[in-house]
């Protein structure tokens, strides 16, 4: 990884959570508690980062493909400008139940989308009846939202990686339905017991999501890379149907000197 623990602290991924909304299954990644606030070792959640995106590396250079999913306010554009880059599947705006326990049913609705996006580009909604095309162009605009990101997943993804598990254990409880292995962002009011790679971190803030995603993002490119038979990768729009991704040491730097005050800087994590 091209990240250091020191980087890590810097974007503030070892502030956790109020005491008060501690998940005790978490902690085995805390730290300490430091003004009512508890704090993430760093030297857990970079080790767990390792091993995180070696797994995603040798998943994607196998040939198969990652969902990425964040529909939390601070995470909806870092995680779709993340997957666009790499060209991978992503879930942002909500999570649609069923999307991978019901991916029959759900890949029929895609299908109507690409026949409606079909339709509004050779101008055939253009000359139906105005009443029949509003109708149609009301119901792309909810598609839209809804299937954006998983227009060109044919079939299920090799993995999924999650911004905060919490907000996302629908999708965290579909994929261990499965056995779709998750990779997470987990707060301390995170439970990571059904997740195989949680990774101890801050999943409210901007930085600290951004690192992490980031990182992730350079694991997907290692393995797109290794990939003997890639295809280019292409960037993806938000119209346009688009062609399916292929199937298939330091001391922890959360240690406080002795001597400090218990003093938390105001960039903690929102309890919103």
């Amino acid at each position: 990884m091209n990240i250091t623990i020191r980087d890590l602290m810097d974007a503030g991924v070892h502030f956790g959570h109020q005491v008060r909304r501690f998940n005790p299954k978490s902690k085995k990644f805390v730290f300490a508690n430091r003004s009512g606030i508890s704090v993430i070792d760093l030297e857990k959640t970079y080790n767990r980062l390792e091993v995180a995106t070696e797994f995603v590396e040798g998943l994607v250079s196998s040939g198969k493909t990652v969902l990425f999913v964040g529909t939390k306010k601070p995470a909806k554009d870092i995680v779709k400008e993340a997957a666009v880059s790499v060209n991978m599947p992503y879930a942002t705006s909500r999570w649609l139940g069923g999307t991978l326990t019901n991916f029959v049913t759900v890949r029929n609705s895609i299908e109507k989308y690409k026949r409606y996006l079909t339709w509004q580009s050779d101008g055939t909604l253009d000359s139906m009846h105005n009443k029949e095309s509003s109708a149609i162009r009301r119901e792309m605009v909810r598609m839209n939202r809804n299937f954006e990101g998983i227009v060109g997943l044919e079939s299920m993804p090799g993995a999924i990686f999650i911004v905060d598990a919490r907000t996302e254990e629908i999708a965290v409880a579909e994929a261990t339905r499965l056995k779709i292995p998750v990779i997470a962002l987990v707060d301390t009011n995170s439970d990571p017991s059904n997740i195989q790679y949680p990774v101890p971190g801050n999943d409210d803030a901007l930085k600290s999501i951004r690192i992490i995603v980031e990182t992730m993002t350079e694991a997907v490119q290692s393995g797109l890379s290794q990939r003997k038979d890639k295809d280019p990768i292409q960037q993806r729009t938000v119209k346009p149907v688009i062609a399916s991704p292929s199937v298939e040491s330091e001391v922890p730097a959360t240690a406080v000197k002795s001597g400090e005050e218990d003093t938390v800087p105001e960039t903690f994590s929102s309890d919103d």
